[in-house]
């Protein structure tokens, strides 16, 4: 699993500051992995927009990647007390992982979803989510900026 921290926010270390980026398998490929349908930016250029995001709406970011489910639920669990939030890109167990669904609605925090790529305009199978449900809000199709789009929601709906 790779997980990196970010500095500490004005918000505190009760969590209440903090932003957990979830990303699962395969994303660490990102940059060479099918750039004609996920870009060419990698994993850590995504890492560096949830810092400098996150940073601007008075946040501090977690970020953990991994291609194995268990240690993404670890992680999601780890954040209930130290996060207030969480976004997440479950990429292949958005179709399979009950798992993921089930540490996301245990923690109980706000949740966004997002899929750099338009998954309801690719393969049938991709049109399914077990985490959509749980989640405030799906951002599919806008590349990397949905990730600055759910830490901005996510940062709107923590403050108000």
């Amino acid at each position: 699993m790779s997980a990196e921290t970010s500095t500490p926010s004005e918000h505190g270390a009760s969590g209440t500051g903090r932003l957990l980026i979830v990303n699962g398998p395969n994303l660490n490929l990102l940059g060479t992995r099918e750039p004609g349908i996920y870009g060419s930016e990698t994993l850590e250029d995504i890492h560096e927009l949830c810092r400098s995001t996150a940073a601007r709406q008075g946040f501090a970011v977690d970020v953990v990647q991994s291609n194995h489910e268990g240690e993404l639920v670890d992680a999601i669990q780890a954040a209930r007390g130290t996060a207030a939030g969480i976004v997440i890109n479950p990429a292949a167990y958005t179709h399979t992982s009950v798992a993921i669904a089930d540490a996301l609605r245990a923690v109980a925090l706000p949740v966004v979803e997002v899929h750099l790529s338009n998954v309801h305009s690719r393969e049938e199978f991709r049109r399914h989510s077990f985490v959509s449900p749980l989640a405030q809000a799906v951002i599919a199709g806008a590349g990397v900026a949905g990730y600055r789009f759910a830490i901005e929601l996510l940062a709107d709906t923590l403050r108000s």
